[in-house]
């Protein structure tokens, strides 16, 4: 068990290095550096966990939402990571699932395992520009979905507010989550 008074020596050692009291300027540089080269590296490792949960996410994301896009809004076509290209600019979509029969309507499903508000702007961005990048699908009303594992309380409201549809994980499973009084918005 640590005391107090070596709590009290270590913060005091710590505090006397962090001001360079005790340590030439030439080895502070050299700490400093390999601490900025570890932070660099803590970095790469977490994007890579991110993106692997990611990665998880989508994998578990587009079978469900395959299910929900076909049974419960009558999709006849239902693809991943669609990407067009358009005047060197580009669009990818996490889901685009559409349907040219009676319907005549597409869905975008942007994917998320933690949805915050950054999530939506992006889904809006996507669904405005999107006949820019799919004029095959110009005369379609479309629609937006958020599908996400983890979704803020604020964020849920500001897409139901924008006639965004949600899906959420329960019991191992995204679901179709809103309001009996929702009112989807074709974009």
């Amino acid at each position: 068990m640590v005391t107090d008074q070596e709590l009290r020596d270590l913060a005091a050692s710590l505090a006397m290095k962090q001001v360079g009291l005790t340590e030439p300027a030439e080895q502070r540089q050299r700490e400093q550096q390999e601490t900025a080269r570890q932070l660099r590296e803590v970095g790469r490792q977490l994007d890579r966990l991110g993106e692997k949960f990611g990665g998880f996410t989508d994998g578990i994301a587009f079978p469900a939402m395959t299910e929900i896009l076909m049974q419960r809004f009558g999709m006849t076509t239902n693809a991943p990571q669609v990407r067009s290209r358009r005047n060197s600019r580009s669009l990818e979509l996490d889901v685009l699932a559409y349907s040219s029969s009676q319907k005549n309507e597409a869905y975008v499903v942007e994917v998320k395992s933690h949805l915050r508000e950054d999530g939506l702007d992006q889904l809006l961005r996507t669904l405005k520009e999107f006949r820019e990048f799919f004029p095959e699908h110009a005369d379609k009303k479309v629609y937006g979905i958020l599908a996400a594992v983890d979704i803020s309380d604020n964020a849920a409201h500001m897409a139901l507010r924008e006639g965004i549809y949600l899906a959420r994980i329960h019991d191992n499973q995204f679901e179709i989550q809103v309001p009996d009084d929702f009112q989807p918005r074709a974009y």
